[in-house]
């Protein structure tokens, strides 16, 4: 067993051993109690990926709900496609050696602009955090060097903060005062062009900047380079600190966990910075693993 199960008050392998879910059953004893043994399964064959994969539609996307707006400009093509492609990807290990999994990630990329960015969830606007999150999907799908990816983090790079991390959107984080009605404008139609008026003295997002950093941290060549080792500590530094911007701003937002990741929380972040090589050693580190140790329930479980 690793040694860093032992640092924990409570057993966490039991009950994830005790779970009726087959994949988490698998996974434990593979990639936590490194079981080489155990007999492999069909995880495409599982009824709950079978669920996902009948929601796809011909040109790899996936269905659309009927309860989704789509007279604004925003492709909800898209956003299900992302939504879905996280639980094939993540929980499921599974990459794009699978056509189902192959045709969804090439939907994705009949999304990125001319520009670089994979453009569509806030109409024509640009969306860092999303291609950085979108981004990091596609290279553990295996899309690692791959032209398409070079090109998003090109993008990536050239829409940095003078202090080296990212914002959210726009618009909003920007520095021209738009008026509400222009809003409305910029977020649901998406023949209006994207908003150039990025303020790049503003201090970068945490929020933001983990979900960027999440495709930075999957890459073997991109998670070395200066601009991602700059932009973790970055983010390091607020770890349980409110945001620098009002979107997921208040704290509490750290301790909203959801699997597969959506938005930057604590569990994300430390994901992240750990790929990318921030020691266990480092202060805001060791707290953040503290708090975990110190909030696990007499179940060996995590609220």
């Amino acid at each position: 067993m690793k040694s860093y199960l032992q640092c924990f008050k409570y057993d966490p392998i039991k009950p994830l051993l005790q779970s009726p879910q087959p994949a988490l059953h698998y996974f434990t004893h593979t990639e936590i109690l490194e079981n080489t043994s155990i007999s492999s399964i069909e995880i495409r064959n599982l009824a709950e990926v079978q669920q996902i994969f009948r929601k796809q539609q011909n040109n790899g996307s996936f269905h659309i709900p009927v309860k989704q707006k789509q007279t604004n400009g925003v492709n909800y093509a898209l956003l299900e496609t992302y939504r879905n492609l996280r639980y094939l990807v993540d929980p499921y290990q599974l990459n794009s050696t699978d056509p189902s999994v192959k045709h969804a990630c090439e939907y994705i990329w009949s999304c990125q602009t001319e520009e670089g960015d994979i453009r569509g969830l806030l109409a024509n606007q640009y969306t860092p955090y999303y291609t950085g999150a979108m981004l990091s999907l596609l290279i553990k799908a295996g899309y690692v060097d791959d032209i398409r990816t070079k090109q998003a983090f090109d993008w990536l790079l050239s829409m940095r903060q003078k202090d080296g991390g990212w914002v959210i959107g726009s618009p909003g984080m920007i520095s021209r005062h738009f008026t509400m009605e222009e809003k409305n404008k910029l977020t649901s139609d998406v023949t209006y062009p994207a908003a150039q008026y990025f303020d790049a003295s503003k201090p970068f997002s945490a929020a933001g900047t983990g979900m960027v950093l999440r495709a930075f941290a999957e890459h073997p060549r991109y998670k070395q380079s200066a601009a991602a080792q700059k932009a973790a500590q970055l983010l390091n530094s607020k770890l349980f600190k409110k945001d620098n911007w009002s979107s997921y701003q208040h704290p509490d937002n750290w301790l909203r966990f959801q699997y597969p990741f959506w938005w930057t929380n604590l569990i994300s972040a430390l994901d992240t910075l750990s790929k990318i090589g921030v020691p266990n050693t480092d202060p805001h580190i060791t707290h953040a693993l503290n708090w975990l140790i110190d909030h696990q329930q007499p179940n060996g479980l995590w609220k």
